[in-house]
């Protein structure tokens, strides 16, 4: 059985890994009677530990929030994810929040054992990393986005679009997603009636937030992918299609489009793109015939390429 000092600390450690525990689950996983970890928890209270207890059958124990910061045990693998995380975020894109970082980080390797210390330098100084030009976001501005997903709040913000143009938004916030370097909102717009994605960067918050709302069924149950839909289609606004005649087997691995099979003979080729230049190539490279199915300006693009290819010299 563990001496009292040192569950104590397994203790500690319980409360703080999971939001709600009974008094038999806390008994059974330090091995001591239901009565002893009633004064275990007394001990960590007179520390100044504010664990809040529920009566009755059914109750148990909650580490809740003090005044001061306690401090935090993590097992092996949680404190090299933290350090991982931390050294990440020294670099990474969210304005403000690097030399916090690196003074927590350098916090926890003091105290890291060295096994753990040698796992994480090992991994750091074996990763490379490509750094992204581009804007980044205000910690702060993340913060409040959250806590205004989670308490269900409305936000008030000015929101520069990508052609410079700035307007105030009203919104019923969900939930935040990254992609690369990128941090997007995605909200109920209030005045369009309509989900809507939002870059973080480009986000100027106004206070206080609006009134509570009760939450929306979101657009798709999958929203990371529904974001990453929306950004394809804003990055390459025109849709190509193309009915090739030849078997999507001899196709596939050739273009870098969606190929949907038609039947043994013939396929769809799908490509995505900001100029029809591009598509036009690319599918006479294929060396197949084919019939242009959508756009129809794609097809006067076709044939200016054929003109310019029989006039030039060989």
């Amino acid at each position: 059985m563990l001496d009292t000092s040192a569950r104590l600390l397994r203790l500690l450690s319980l409360l703080q890994a999971r939001r709600d525990w009974s008094s038999a689950d806390l008994a059974e996983r330090l091995g001591v009677a239901p009565r002893t970890v009633r004064r275990d928890v007394d001990r960590l209270r007179t520390l100044g530990y504010p664990v809040h207890s529920t009566p009755g059958v059914a109750g148990g124990y909650r580490l809740g929030a003090g005044a001061e910061l306690p401090p935090l045990l993590l097992d092996d693998d949680e404190a090299v994810a933290v350090a991982l995380g931390l050294r990440t975020a020294a670099n990474g894109t969210v304005t403000g929040i690097e030399e916090t970082s690196l003074r927590a980080l350098a916090k926890l390797e003091q105290v890291l054992p060295a096994r753990l210390r040698h796992r994480v330098n090992t991994l750091q100084t074996h990763t490379l990393r490509i750094n992204r030009a581009g804007p980044t976001v205000d910690a702060d501005v993340l913060t409040r986005v959250a806590a205004a997903c989670r308490d269900r709040e409305r936000l008030r913000f000015d929101y520069t679009s990508h052609q410079g143009e700035q307007a105030l938004r009203q919104a019923e916030p969900h939930s935040l997603v990254t992609k690369g370097n990128r941090w997007y909102l995605v909200a109920w717009d209030v005045d369009r009636r309509d989900w809507r994605t939002y870059r973080a960067d480009r986000i100027r918050l106004r206070t206080p937030n609006g009134p509570r709302f009760a939450p929306r069924e979101p657009p798709v149950p999958d929203v990371a992918a529904w974001v990453e839909s929306r950004l394809a289609h804003e990055m390459w606004p025109i849709e190509a299609r193309f009915l090739l005649h030849a078997p999507a087997e001899q196709i596939a691995g050739r273009t870098p489009g969606v190929i949907e099979p038609v039947d043994d003979r013939r396929c769809v080729l799908v490509l995505r793109g900001d100029d029809l230049h591009p598509m036009a190539v690319v599918v006479a490279f294929l060396d197949v015939d084919f019939e242009v199915l959508e756009p129809v300006e794609l097809k006067e693009r076709l044939r200016a390429l054929g003109r310019r290819l029989m006039s030039s010299r060989i």
